[in-house]
């Protein structure tokens, strides 16, 4: 799961934006940013945070630099536990060229003292958005730590399984407390489940890039405006 070889699979099954969220850390999105724009593939960079309620939200954002800056702030947040790569596994971060070149010290498996309100203020005020990853399931999500799908300024909800809002009759119907749009993703661990829950965005005439190379924000909002479900 190399930031090249994502890179490379993501070019195989033709998905034209993608974003790089590891675990509470965006140390490789440095080489997916540089990756991505020599495969011509829009990308956002970010991680995917755990917060108090030890349930996982997606941060993304159009600039590296923006990113990096997050990961910095919410490492600093993070309990002061050491990983110990002989029982949990190497945290390490690459180049293009999938040389090692660092390795995270702390323990990335763990929640930050932050609550996903305040998560999400940190995102905002740094121009990024905000979507509650996997909601629907039975572990780090709204629904496991919840046991319901709360209200908040999220850009979006992330669902496994969308079905379950519309199913008919209901075997595990999910009700929304307001209008949200809804995504779906590959939340991919391993390489062959990249593209497994793609969707598509579509922004119509508006250009996906601006014009520094970055993704358009506007462009995904207006994308995301059009996946709106309504509770």
């Amino acid at each position: 799961m190399s930031p090249g070889a994502i890179v490379r699979t993501l070019v195989e099954k033709g998905i034209k934006l993608a974003a790089l969220t590891d675990h509470n850390t965006a140390l490789n999105c440095p080489p997916f940013a540089s990756l991505c724009k020599e495969a011509g593939i829009a990308a956002l960079y970010g991680m995917e945070a755990q917060t108090m309620e030890e349930l996982h939200v997606l941060c993304l954002f159009p600039y590296l630099e923006t990113a990096l800056d997050f990961c910095n702030t919410w490492y600093d947040l993070l309990p002061d536990i050491s990983n110990r790569p002989e029982k949990t596994g190497d945290q390490v971060y690459v180049d293009e060229h999938d040389e090692i070149i660092g390795e995270v010290e702390k323990y990335l498996i763990i929640s930050a003292p932050v609550s996903l309100d305040e998560c999400a203020e940190m995102v905002h005020k740094r121009g990024g958005l905000v979507i509650p990853a996997h909601v629907d399931r039975p572990a780090f999500s709204m629904m496991s730590q919840f046991g319901t799908i709360v209200a908040g300024a999220w850009d979006a909800l992330e669902f496994v399984r969308p079905q379950v809002l519309f199913e008919v009759p209901p075997v595990r119907r999910i009700m929304l407390p307001a209008p949200y749009p809804v995504t779906t993703s590959s939340d991919a661990h391993y390489i062959e489940y990249i593209g497994r829950r793609a969707f598509d965005l579509d922004i119509g005439d508006l250009p996906l890039l601006k014009a520094d190379g970055s993704v358009s924000l506007e462009a995904v909002r207006a994308g995301l405006a059009k996946r709106v479900v309504n509770p």
